[in-house]
């Protein structure tokens, strides 16, 4: 799909990163033809064209603009010798500047302060205004992109692309599940919907690249906070074991206090219980009865092809297990402190320690075998929770319960904003994809895919939302997704 050149030049102006850039360029002797707006415009332009992100086709991208056009942004101008038109050189002669002083004097596979500004600037102002606070929401992940360097030979560590190092990443061809790739890795968070809230068009807000010798949680807790300094409220983060598995300083505890609640997947070596607090067990990031069933404890994700009996009887068993839970009775303090009562003191299950909850309901969960010794989790009507407890495992609900299930299926819309440009119908960013070496060069180009590919999500959700209105104006019900896959039993049961 084209995107019309005063869309891409408006996404520019908004973001201000034009004339930021030419105060950071060296003043030469002689005048420079292509502007460093005229050039992330051309870079925007090849994009949109579904076009590699190679310096010639920018040139093509620009040189193909009605002769008005041409003239207004600099890409023909007037000599002494007539009129002239931008070549190649100079295209690479303006882009090797901006990525110079983008750059760090002594690279390292990071991103400079001032290259990160240019890629957030460049997302936030590719987002219209009417969606920036739809919803705060968002769905994090990383992949991987391959440098154009070829890996250095064995033992040795030189190489065309010094910042690219080799990295793992995970496959869906047959075979081993992983494989090694020699480049960066590329992250993003993309706006989904808020719980029970309406559809969001799933845009691409951040994006960081750095050099697989890094760690990539790391790298991105930094965007992430950068972007609540601005002002931009996080919600709720959405992420995979890759990243609750990281230690509590490098993710959990930054976004916690900048105001982030989790929604993650846990790693396995995360899952059931790890230890105690004051005789609590410490499980899934939550506080659990001493007595509670060890069968629960050990409770596991649904299976992603479970038949529905079986995820009605993990919902109850999730339930049950809630039960066995002390109940907060205050929120975090200033310090990361709160205090939770005892589940059977709060009419949650029925334990002899408590002789009034003796007198619920036989409903509710009964300790038959509670401990001779009562750790002060029992023998305390409450107990403090210091935030060193259950750091890193600590999320907005239970795992895995039915409503952290719920909540989490949100983050599937990180997988489609890295299909969208892995798409070898349309834009793939495999090896040969961009042929310019360093982090540097590399992030410039995806910062301006992902903000073409937002304008593209954003006009297929306008004309979704139009034809729902449309339709319920006529009195029909909402388009529903054609189901794409036949199975064994429908093949079956259709003709010979």
């Amino acid at each position: 799909m084209s995107i019309p050149p005063g869309v891409l030049e408006a996404i520019i102006d908004g973001s201000a990163v034009a004339p930021a850039i030419e105060q950071m360029l060296p003043i030469g002797v002689r005048h420079r033809q292509l502007r460093v707006r005229t050039l992330i415009l051309g870079m925007m332009l090849s994009l949109a064209d579904d076009r590699p992100a190679h310096l010639t086709r920018l040139h093509q991208a620009l040189t193909a603009l009605p002769a008005d056009d041409q003239a207004r942004l600099g890409v023909t101008e007037q000599w002494r010798t007539g009129p002239h038109q931008l070549t190649c050189r100079q295209a690479e002669y303006t882009f090797n500047l901006v990525a110079d002083a983008l750059s760090k004097d002594e690279p390292d596979g990071a991103p400079s302060g001032d290259r990160a500004r240019t890629c957030d600037d460049l997302l936030e102002a590719s987002i219209p205004a009417r969606h920036k606070d739809a919803s705060s929401a968002l769905a994090a992940d990383w992949t991987d992109v391959e440098s154009w360097s070829r890996p250095p030979r064995h033992g040795t560590t030189g190489c065309a692309d010094p910042e690219a190092h080799w990295g793992h990443r995970n496959s869906n061809l047959p075979g081993p599940r992983g494989e090694m790739f020699f480049g960066f890795y590329l992250s993003a968070a993309t706006m989904t919907r808020e719980e029970n809230g309406t559809a969001v068009p799933e845009l691409a807000r951040r994006m960081t690249l750095c050099s697989c010798e890094l760690d990539p949680v790391r790298a991105f807790a930094a965007v992430l906070l950068r972007m609540a300094a601005a002002g931009i409220p996080l919600g709720d983060i959405l992420d995979d074991s890759g990243y609750a598995h990281r230690d509590a300083g490098a993710w959990a505890i930054p976004l916690r206090q900048a105001g982030a609640q989790l929604v993650q997947d846990l790693h396995p070596s995360d899952r059931g219980p790890r230890g105690t607090h004051h005789g609590a067990i410490i499980a899934n990031g939550n506080l659990y009865c001493p007595a509670t069933p060890k069968p629960l404890l050990q409770l596991g994700p649904l299976a992603p092809a479970a038949t529905p009996d079986e995820t009605a009887a993990h919902d109850q068993q999730t339930a049950e297990l809630a039960r066995h839970k002390p109940g907060p009775i205050s929120a975090d303090d200033a310090d990361g402190y709160h205090r939770v009562m005892c589940p059977a003191a709060a009419g949650k299950i029925r334990c002899p320690l408590r002789p009034e909850s003796m007198t619920l309901d036989r409903g509710r969960p009964e300790i038959l075998a509670p401990p001779g010794h009562p750790p002060a989790c029992c023998a305390q009507q409450t107990i403090t929770v210091p935030p060193a407890v259950a750091a890193k495992t600590r999320q907005k609900h239970d795992y895995p319960s039915k409503e952290h299930r719920r909540s989490r299926a949100r983050r599937t819309g990180s997988e489609r904003t890295f299909s969208t440009i892995k798409d070898p119908a349309t834009t793939t960013i495999g090896r040969g994809w961009c042929r310019l070496m360093g982090v540097t060069p590399l992030a410039l180009w995806l910062a301006c895919l992902l903000a073409v590919r937002n304008q593209r999500i954003l006009a297929a959700f306008d004309a979704r939302q139009a034809d729902t209105a449309r339709r319920a104006a006529a009195g029909l019900p909402p388009r529903t997704r054609k189901r794409r896959r036949r199975t064994l039993a429908s093949l079956a049961a259709g003709p010979p």
